[in-house]
């Protein structure tokens, strides 16, 4: 039976304001990204598809032209990447309307600060992950493809070191050698590196770690420059299987991030329960791109 007019809609019953919360949502979610911001980017956004096909063309050459010959033509059959969108991911949390009558309005920055952070360290450890298959991995924890920490060139089969300087050089050489361009590099290291880093002198020199007062820290998580390669610091990289955890030195292009839907929030009043729900979610994608643009490298947890 119809209950007629006068209904308590979203509109009339929502105590917070969706416009409010999805603002908060998406710039803490934008400050808390690290890896995301540091590999390629692919809009998808409204696009219909559940997954993106993004050609991969092989590197041509220079040819020497002899006089009154025809130029020499670089011929190449592209592969492809595909990428499925097949990571949809939410926070939720459910509000009484007790809870909202009688809390202070520092809890809604609470809320949005936590589904912000959620997120986004969920695209970054998704992204992290993929170095699990760089350097021929197989794409499991074990990191069959990554190299001990202690020098960069011992395979690592589960006997991590801390890293070193030798192990940061021998892993640019490793980019250097598959002609991996020198911009959009970047090294991704966990908290207990940083914490080596800092008891080696050479990286606590200004070179290291910049200018007096961290001036050059502009983006989240950056915490220096090494041999002219940004260093950022993130609790988020990935452990492998026997914990040990793993530094990344790669190029933007070793993987790819497509997003279908950035994060959305919705807010819906539930009679049932007497409250309101608050759902903040993402669709996106992620896969990589170029196995030698980036290496694994395993450290001490």
């Amino acid at each position: 039976m119809a209950l007629g007019s006068g209904h308590q809609t979203i509109t009339t019953a929502a105590k917070f304001i969706p416009e409010v919360w999805s603002d908060e949502v998406v710039a803490t979610y934008k400050k808390n990204l690290i890896a995301a911001n540091l590999i390629k980017k692919m809009n998808f956004k409204g696009k219909k598809g559940d997954a993106v096909h993004i050609p991969k063309p092989g590197r041509g050459s220079a040819n020497a032209k002899a006089a009154n010959t025809q130029v020499t033509l670089n011929t190449d059959t592209a592969t492809e990447v595909i990428v499925n969108i097949d990571q949809h991911w939410e926070f939720s949390v459910m509000i009484e309307d007790i809870v909202s009558a009688q809390s202070l309005a520092s809890m809604r920055q609470f809320y949005t600060d936590d589904a912000g952070y959620a997120l986004a360290r969920k695209v970054d450890s998704l992204i992290l992950e993929l170095g699990r298959g760089v350097n021929g991995g197989d794409g499991t924890a074990a990191y069959t493809g990554a190299y001990s920490g202690a020098d960069g060139t011992t395979a690592y089969t589960g006997t991590a070191g801390a890293l070193t300087d030798a192990a940061i050089r021998r892993s640019i050489q490793r980019l250097d050698d598959n002609d991996t361009p020198m911009d959009g590099r970047f090294l991704i290291v966990p908290p207990s590196t940083r914490n080596t880093l800092m008891g080696i002198a050479r990286f606590t020199e200004q070179a290291f770690v910049g200018e007096a007062g961290g001036s050059n820290t502009i983006r989240s998580g950056e915490v220096g420059n090494v041999y002219g390669i940004p260093v950022f610091v993130s609790s988020n990289a990935d452990a492998a299987t026997d914990g040990d955890r793993i530094c990344l030195l790669g190029h933007k292009d070793f993987a790819v991030l497509v997003e279908q839907m950035g994060v959305r929030t919705q807010t819906q009043y539930k009679q049932e329960y007497l409250g309101d729900l608050f759902t903040a979610d993402t669709l996106f994608g992620v896969k990589e791109l170029r196995d030698g643009s980036a290496v694994a490298l395993a450290v001490p947890a």
